[in-house]
């Protein structure tokens, strides 16, 4: 390899590794997501945010996808 071509391989390699780190999963929420089962413990340890957003994921997903309690 000649040093001409070196350098401009380094931005081409760079641009590929970035563009790779922003691949997300493909699905839809219902192929991708479930209702979380927690312990008694565990429900018991939830600050009131963390059961907020628990709550919001659940009823998107008996809305979207049908989960029954």
């Amino acid at each position: 390899m000649g040093k001409g071509l070196i350098p401009a391989i380094v931005p081409v390699m760079a641009l590929a590794v970035t563009l790779a780190g922003c691949t997300a999963a493909g699905g839809s929420f219902c192929a991708v997501s479930s209702p979380p089962r927690l312990s008694a413990t565990a429900i018991d340890a939830l600050s009131d945010a963390e059961a907020r957003a628990l709550l919001a994921h659940n009823r998107k997903g008996e809305k979207l996808c049908g989960w029954r309690p």
